[in-house]
C-alpha cells in the first residue's frame, strides 16, 4: 500500500512538472523556446501592416500538434509585451487550457453561448500579468452551433474592445467543423505542425478547409522540432 501511495504522488509531480512546461515562456524566459515564440509574437505583428490584428485562431490538421501549448505560450509573450490579452479555449470538445493554468472550467464559453451567465462571470484572471482566461465551460451538445451562432460575433465584438487582442485555442481542422467556423470570424488563422507527426496529405486538406471557409492563414508554426547543436545565435 505504501508503496502504490508513492507510485501516486510520484505520477502526480510528473503530471504537474508536465502542465507547467507547456508554459515556458513564463517559466523561463530566457530558453531558446522562448526565444523563438518572442520571434512568432514579431511574425504576427508584421503579418498584417496594414490593419491591428486583435483576433487570432490556434488550430491545428489533427489531434495531438500541439496547439493549445502554443496559443498558450503565444498569448504569454504578448502580455509580457504589455498587451491586455484574452486568450480563449474554444475547443468545447477536448478542451485542456484550464488545466495548464491550473483554472477551474466548471463555467466558460459554453456556457456563456447557452446564455447561463454574462462576460465578467466567465472571465478569469491568471498569474500572468495582463492575460486573461475563458476556459472552454462544460462540453456542450452542440459546440459548431454555439461557435456559430450571433452571439459569438456579439461577443467578439464586445471583447475586442475591452482588450488588445484574443487569441482563440480551436478544435483540429479534420475532426470537426469548429475551427472552420471560427476561423470565419477572426482576422488571422495560424496552423500548427507537429514536425514528427503532422502528414503532407494533412495539411494540404486543413488548408484547403480554412481557405473554403474564407480563412485568412497568416502563417504556420512547425512543432516539435529538434534543434541541432550546429545552430548558432544568428540562425
Amino acid at each position: 500500500m505504501l508503496m502504490l501511495k508513492k507510485f501516486k504522488n510520484k505520477k502526480k509531480r510528473q503530471s504537474k512538472r508536465s502542465i507547467a512546461c507547456k508554459l515556458i515562456t513564463h517559466l523561463d524566459s530566457n530558453t531558446i523556446v522562448s526565444e523563438q515564440f518572442r520571434t512568432l509574437r514579431t511574425n504576427i505583428n508584421f503579418s498584417m501592416p496594414d490593419q491591428e490584428l486583435k483576433t487570432i485562431l490556434f488550430t491545428s490538421a489533427t489531434p495531438g500538434e500541439g496547439k493549445s501549448t502554443i496559443s498558450a505560450n503565444t498569448a504569454t509573450v504578448f502580455a509580457q509585451q504589455g498587451k491586455k490579452v484574452l486568450l480563449i479555449d474554444a475547443d468545447m470538445r477536448k478542451p485542456t487550457t484550464h488545466y495548464t493554468f491550473n483554472c477551474q472550467n466548471t463555467k466558460g464559453l459554453s456556457t456563456l453561448l447557452s446564455r447561463q451567465y454574462e462576460v465578467n462571470n466567465v472571465i478569469q484572471k491568471t498569474s500572468i500579468r495582463n492575460l486573461d482566461l475563458i476556459t472552454s465551460g462544460p462540453i456542450p451538445p452542440n459546440p459548431a452551433e454555439l461557435l456559430g451562432s450571433k452571439l459569438m460575433d456579439q461577443l467578439i465584438e464586445q471583447l475586442s474592445s475591452q482588450y488588445d487582442m484574443l487569441l482563440f485555442d480551436a478544435p483540429p481542422v479534420l475532426s470537426v467543423t469548429d475551427a472552420q467556423i471560427l476561423s470565419h470570424k477572426c482576422q488571422g488563422t495560424i496552423l500548427v505542425l507537429n514536425a514528427r507527426k503532422t502528414e503532407k496529405e494533412s495539411v494540404l486538406k486543413a488548408k484547403s478547409s480554412l481557405h473554403s471557409s474564407q480563412a485568412n492563414i497568416i502563417g504556420t508554426v512547425l512543432n516539435n522540432f529538434v534543434v541541432q547543436n550546429t545552430y548558432h545565435y544568428y540562425r
